[in-house]
Order: structure tokens, then sequence, then C-alpha cells
């Protein structure tokens, strides 16, 4: 039996999705809010559970087995069954000798809960959602559902209820205001076995090689992460999760287009893309988008150039010159933001505004204050810089403003922030240095080849002394700053691991990128998918259905097999 055939995952880690929904049925029902029951969780307009799916036999709850694949979601109990699985117009649920009740909330009021009504068109029950601010359609295929509570208002019972002694089926849809009715359905089976051949197909795009049961579980963490363009989402987008962290990050996208680059450059380009949609007239990205809203507070750091040159390297054909020239209009503007929106006069290095901006919110480096000059930063930008300047070769555009800026910013950041033994921050106000044990300063490692070999050594050193069983925490577990669950105050996490073991592989530190990427793999096969995880432990931390840590392991992982190829026709020559 292949990996493909034998996955299941657990329900309560990771939501039963697919590829384009914004519906997912899940337990985490809200900001670490686990519920007993499934639930139905719509990410449009924010995350809403929007009913609660009660299975029942003979009108009472009933306990059961939840059992879950790519294609269907199964409760079992006592030879009965439901079955729920993902069809291009919403979700089909079936029922046989298990009922299944949809309970709304009891609480209606004029600004929040849900309104159930049976719809004089065709006669579908129809709830609508103050939350969501969309209606759910059910469309009854086979059986004789009780509508328990409809027209009522205030606190009562509402529900869908289908009975234990029927099989039946029935199709649920999030509309906006209204949909032709369902003229035709394929069978439930035949669902079932779509979303069963998308997933595979998707997958086997993914991975080389034989797959084990992590790599799957990898591209499904992927794949039911995967939106449809609506809302403020302006191209197919992964986001982080379908749990709570249900958004796309200015920096965080681009961990999950590389990992697409090779089996889908087009999924990967729109994943890149879709934050420059978006950039305001000083060319800055906006920090995070949703279905709903599209946040401007803060920004994130601009390692878009290094990101689409990892995307240039993996992708299977070139990119067409329409596609390069909007890449380069968008690395433009941005670039532009950091040179001319974040640089203090009289200053050659741009400055952070917050820990939020770098994306390591909370990280030592800013306890003294968020308005810094930080290593990370000049770094990105140093490469940034020299995309651009490639780009525009290629494209037979002047160079000459990145060219200069480069050299500037690569000047600065070893004058200014390296010690000789590393690199800090500091004050752009004061120019007091910053706390310097987070792994955050070690991340000029980046530069790669271009480093001068003692600091690319210092620097390598450093990360050594970050190294758990589990890979770089991203404090040191002996620092007195140390916190287990602390967010970026050490727990390890996907996208700081990736960037420091690119680096080191091209600054000629092989092995201790070796060690890192193998620690890693190590770390997701044994605590799965999670937003973060304990740096002394490995335990997964916080949201445990986290893309880029899933991208950040299918990227570490072909890269790694990649090199095996590679040995393999090197001896062979």
């Amino acid at each position: 039996m292949s990996a493909f055939d034998d996955f299941s995952f657990d329900i309560a880690e990771i939501p039963f999705s697919r590829r384009g929904a914004w519906l997912d049925l899940s337990r985490v029902v809200a900001l670490h809010t686990v519920a007993d029951d499934l639930h139905l969780v719509t990410h449009t307009g924010g995350m809403h559970a929007v009913l609660r799916l009660e299975p029942r036999r003979d009108g009472r709850p009933a306990a059961t087995d939840v059992r879950a694949t790519p294609g269907v979601l199964t409760w079992s109990a006592d030879g009965g069954s439901v079955e729920a699985a993902f069809d291009d117009a919403g979700i089909r649920f079936r029922g046989r000798g298990l009922g299944l009740a949809f309970v709304a909330p009891d609480e209606l009021t004029p600004f929040t809960g849900a309104y159930l009504f049976a719809d004089p068109l065709d006669g579908s029950p129809t709830l609508t959602s103050y939350e969501s601010g969309r209606r759910y359609r059910f469309t009854v295929l086979r059986g004789e559902p009780e509508v328990v509570g409809a027209e009522r208002v205030g606190v009562t019972s509402r529900a869908v209820a289908f009975g234990s002694d029927d099989d039946w089926e029935v199709l649920v849809e999030e509309l906006e205001t209204s949909a032709p009715a369902v003229a035709s359905v394929a069978s439930f089976d035949a669902v079932v076995e779509a979303r069963r051949t998308e997933f595979r197909a998707y997958s086997e795009r993914l991975l080389t090689g034989t797959p084990f049961s992590v790599d799957v579980k990898a591209c499904y963490v992927m794949w039911s992460a995967t939106v449809s363009p609506a809302g403020f989402v302006t191209r197919e987008a992964v986001l982080m999760s379908k749990h709570w962290m249900d958004k796309v990050w200015s920096w965080d996208h681009c961990f999950n287009a590389i990992a697409l680059a090779a089996g889908d450059p087009q999924a990967a380009l729109d994943q890149f893309l879709l934050p420059f949609d978006h950039r305001d007239a000083t060319g800055a990205l906006p920090d995070s988008i949703t279905h709903s809203e599209v946040l401007y507070n803060f920004v994130k750091p601009p390692i878009h150039g290094w990101a689409f040159a990892q995307l240039r390297a993996r992708a299977p054909r070139p990119f067409e010159r329409a596609q390069l020239e909007e890449v380069h209009a968008g690395l433009a503007a941005w670039t532009r933001f950091w040179l001319r929106q974040r640089r203090a006069p009289g200053h050659a290095l741009p400055y952070y505004q917050h820990g939020n901006d770098s994306g390591w919110d909370n990280s030592t480096t800013f306890d003294h204050g968020g308005v810094i000059e930080s290593p990370d930063l000049a770094a990105f930008l140093v490469l940034q810089l020299g995309v651009l300047a490639q780009l525009s070769e290629e494209l037979g555009l002047p160079a000459s403003e990145w060219i200069e800026a480069e050299s500037e910013v690569r000047t600065a950041l070893f004058r200014e922030l390296w010690t000789g033994s590393g690199f800090i921050a500091r004050s752009v106000a004061t120019g007091d240095p910053a706390p310097a044990t987070s792994l955050l300063n070690t991340l000029p490692i980046l530069l790669g080849e271009q480093l001068p070999e003692d600091v690319a050594d210092r620097l390598a050193a450093s990360i050594a002394r970050h190294l758990t069983e589990w890979g770089p925490a991203t404090e040191p577990v002996d620092s007195p700053l140390y916190e287990g669950d602390g967010y970026w105050r050490g727990p390890i996490w996907a996208p700081s691991t990736m960037l420091i073991e690119d680096g080191l592989r091209r600054a000629g530190h092989r092995e201790l990128a070796d060690r890192i990427a193998r620690s890693f793999a190590a770390l997701c096969d044994t605590s799965g998918f999670a937003e973060n995880f304990d740096a002394r432990t490995g335990a997964g931390l916080r949201d445990r259905a986290y893309s880029w840590t899933a991208s950040a392991y299918l990227t570490l992982r072909s890269d790694a097999l990649a090199r095996a190829e590679y040995a393999i026709l090197a001896g062979a020559e």
C-alpha cells in the first residue's frame, strides 16, 4: 500500500478542506479554542464557526469515531456512518444508519447569531450568518430533515437535523445572496474519488522520489490551506492555515511560493505576487491580507528578491518577459519604499519601526526599542538590490540605481553593524546597540558566497551555539531571556531554519547546513507542521497546521533529494 492510499490525519490537528475552498470542517473554532464536536467553519469575513455538527442516533447525541482522509471525512458508530466530502459547490454529507444535526447558535440578536428559514423559492433550509455575512443553503438530495427554529428570533434552538433511521444526503453551500438551484450532482462516491485524484496529482507534482506519510501530510497541509480568488485575495493563495492564522502575510507567502515552484510555477508566481497587488502609493507591501481586510499598520522584511531568485532556480521553465516585468515593477516599488521611506536622514541603513516589521515580532533584539537598524534587514535589501539589478539588465532597463544602492547598503552593513565577532542591531535615535543574543542577528549568513570567509565562519559558529537536537532555537536555550513557548524568544521556526540553511550552504558550511536540514525533517516527522516548536522537546506549538512549515519541509526535502542525485551522478563521472 502506498503512502497516498494509507494516508489519514488527525482532525484535531489539521482541518478537513480542499484546494480552493473557503470552508473547512474542524474542531478548532477560534483562537486557541478547540471544541468537542466538529464545526463547519468559514474564512470569509474572518474565521467563524457557523454550524456545530452533532452526530445523532434516535435523536440523541452519539459517540463516534472520526477518520479524515483527503477525499472523505467519516463519523462512524455501531454500524452507522456519516460522511462528508467537498464537491465543486460546497460540502456533501451522506448518512447511513446515523443521523447528523447542523446546529446553529441558540442566541440571535440584531448583530450576532444566525437566522434560519425555509426559502419559498425551492424550500431549501437556509441559514444567514451575521458573523460571516454569508448564507448557507441546504439542498436535500435524499431524505427528509427536521428544521428546528425556522424564522424564530431571540434565544431558541436552531438546527437542520437528519435522522439515523434514514439514508440521507445533503449539499451545504456558502452563498453571497442567492444562486441558481442545484440541477444535478455527481454521485457522492464520484466526488470522493475526484478529491482523492486531485490531491494525489497535486502531491505528485510537489514530490520526487518515494513519498513517506510525512511527505504526504505536508502536501495535504498546503493543498487544504489553499483558497480560490475572492474578496481581497486577488489570486489563488495558500493561507498560513485554515485555523485562526487564516491570512497571507507579506513574507510568509514567499516560503509557500518556493515550495510550489518546481511543481506548479504559475501557482508559485501567483502566491509570490499576491501582496504586490496591494502595495500602497509609497510601494510598501501590506502586513497581511485576508478575504475581507488588508492591513498596513506594519510591513514585513524585504526577502522578496531572495525568494524570487529561489523561484527562478526551481521553476521547470523560464518565466515569460511579461511575468518578469510584473515582478520587476513590484520589486522596484517595494525596494524604493525601504530606500526612501525607511532610512533616516544621513543614514545609509534602513530601519524597522517595530519587531512586527521583521516578522520576528517579539525577538529579544527589540527589547530596548523597536526602531532599529538591523543586520537582517540590511542583508535582505542587499540581496534584493542585486536581484533587481540583474532583472533590470535582463529586461534592458537601467540598473545603476540598484547597483549604487546595493554597494551603499552593503558597505554600511559591514562598517556600522559588524563588530568583528558578530553583527549587532542599533537604535536609530541613539546609535546604542540592541541586545544581540537572538538568532535574528545571524541572518546575514543569507549573503552566503558574498560573505568574507572570516565573517561566514563567525556567523556559522554563532548559529551552532543556537542548535538543539531539533534545530536552531531563536534564542539560545541557556540564555536568561529564553522562553520555551515564547514565540520568537526561543522556539524553532521554519522560515529562520530555511533562511539559515540556505545561507550556510552557499557560504560553504555544508556540514552544518546538512545537520540543520536533517534536524528539521526529524522535527516535522515527530511533531507535524506546527507554527513553531519547543526548542528543547520538539513539541509543536500554537497553530498545528501551518503551511509555511509544510512548505519549508517540502523545499528542504526536495533539495536533499536533488543533492543525493547529484552525488550519484558525480560519482559516476
